[in-house]
């Protein structure tokens, strides 16, 4: 069964939230963990983390995935802004985990001008002292599309991150595939041929989670900017690609395009209508 859902807002409470994802016929989500673009967070109450968790299990949602906030930078040569990052991540690995979310997801950073190496060295030290090893929750690194100084647009620099943290088992990859198509990682054309490399680099069984989202701006374009569904670069052909991938299609898919409640709705009955429409012609055709 296709795991989707689309990020959603917290504004009114994680409970509304888990109410408003059920309305739009999805079966997982993805929120922010606090303030995207602040430092402020909510807390929940016992029962309100109750109340939540038992919407979730009886409903059957997927795997579900919390997304750090933008000003995080665990990247950053800056002292205040990387020790606010140091916070910002150990706080939001115990909050989320918590409130049982399968994952955390982040930008892995930017080096703003001290090179990758050392970015990288700041990433991994930010993380040791965040992860205990006894959490349930995963923490992703998140495929960047490689604009200005960011960390984290090739499968290389992933790895090094991974392979350089105390609590290893603790870290996943979740691919955007508008970043790795802005990255240089051609999924329209040779889709097969870039998950042959993910797995020859970090291995398959490190991703988690796909951020589902079409490309405004072309191949390798090195540019951040999301299309809904089918309305970019990437095209929906290749998009419906990516979800009937046998090595992909069990994973949780997360849209994060600018709609609202209702216009995702559609987005998710749409795609569900696409896939069993191309599933019906290939059985016909077999």
């Amino acid at each position: 069964m296709l795991t989707i859902g689309t990020h959603m807002s917290i504004a009114e409470g994680i409970v509304k939230t888990a109410e408003n994802v059920v309305k739009m016929e999805a079966n997982t989500m993805q929120i922010f963990s606090r303030n995207p673009r602040g430092s402020g967070y909510r807390s929940y109450s016992a029962e309100e983390t109750e109340r939540f968790l038992d919407i979730k299990r009886d409903k059957g949602f997927g795997p579900l995935l919390a997304h750090a906030p933008y000003t995080m930078n665990l990247a950053s040569p800056r002292e205040t802004v990387y020790e606010f990052a140091c916070m910002v991540i150990k706080e939001d690995i115990a909050r989320m985990d918590a409130l049982e979310m399968e994952n955390l997801v982040f930008h892995p950073g930017s080096h703003t001008g001290i090179g990758t190496e050392e970015g990288i060295r700041n990433i991994i030290a930010g993380l040791n002292g965040a992860i205990t090893g006894e959490e349930h929750i995963t923490v992703l690194l998140e495929t960047m599309s490689g604009k200005g100084t960011e960390i984290g647009a090739s499968f290389e620099e992933l790895k090094a991150i991974r392979d350089g943290v105390e609590h290893p088992e603790k870290i996943g990859i979740c691919l955007d595939t508008c970043h790795v198509f802005a990255a240089g990682y051609d999924i329209v054309h040779d889709l097969d041929g870039v998950l042959e490399e993910f797995d020859r680099i970090l291995g398959l069984d490190l991703l988690r989670a796909i951020h589902l989202n079409d490309s405004m701006m072309p191949f390798a374009s090195r540019k951040d900017r999301h299309a809904t569904f089918g309305n970019g670069e990437i095209g929906m052909e290749a998009l419906l690609g990516v979800l009937r991938h046998p090595r992909l299609k069990e994973l949780p898919f997360y849209l994060e395009t600018p709609l609202d409640d209702a216009g995702h709705k559609e987005e998710i009955r749409r795609i569900r209508e696409l896939l069993e429409d191309r599933q019906g012609n290939y059985e016909a055709e077999g």
